[in-house]
């Protein structure tokens, strides 16, 4: 099998793609970011995605982001939790994908791999023709990533998408992100198997 390089946060997007990578026939190799996340339990939550999909190896790679500060993930602002705003999020930490990107692509050369797996972002790598960014998520609404991620086997009880996760790891169910992952199951007919501190079903 060839190699690939999944980035894997935790969350439902990119259990979504390494599942894809896995059912395509890639020996998959998952990436993960320490980057001083507030939300650390979706460190957690990427290894036991890893464990249950049969990765061929699964790191966790350290970087400090916290260190640019700018973003209520890695500062000390407050997740928002009335809902979406106009513009850039609090929450979006800057450049954050395109640091992910470079070290899948570190990780790919090592391995002579020339496939990398991503759910975020539309990014490319430019004048490198011979690597292929995969984001085969990029055209499916939420709901239509949760149809996909329950016909590949998606364990939804071992993702992680709170950005403001109480201390045990249980989700707030009201920050942007559980809200567009509680929307998502509503208009897939799903229910989400997640214990939410707050939800609006």
């Amino acid at each position: 099998m060839k190699p690939a390089v999944c980035l894997l946060s935790g969350g439902l997007d990119s259990s979504t793609c390494l599942a894809l990578a896995r059912r395509d026939g890639f020996a998959a190799h998952a990436l993960t970011v320490d980057y001083g996340q507030r939300h650390r339990v979706e460190l957690e939550a990427a290894a036991r995605i890893a464990a249950s999909l049969g990765v061929v190896k699964h790191l966790i790679v350290p970087i400090d982001l916290r260190l640019f500060g700018g973003s209520a993930l890695t500062d000390d602002l407050d997740v928002p939790k009335s809902g979406a705003t106009d513009g850039i999020p609090i929450t979006y930490v800057p450049a954050r994908n395109t640091v992910f990107l470079s070290l899948a692509l570190a990780w790919a050369e090592v391995l002579a791999s020339s496939d990398i797996f991503i759910g975020v972002t539309k990014a490319g790598v430019e004048n490198r023709t011979h690597i292929r960014i995969h984001t085969p998520l990029v055209s499916l609404a939420k709901a239509d990533i949760i149809r996909l991620a329950q016909d590949l086997g998606v364990d939804f009880r071992l993702t992680h998408s709170c950005y403001d996760p109480e201390a045990s790891g249980r989700p707030c169910g009201r920050c942007d992100s559980c809200r567009l992952r509680l929307k998502g199951f509503r208009e897939a007919g799903i229910r989400d198997p997640l214990d939410y501190i707050h939800e609006d079903r």
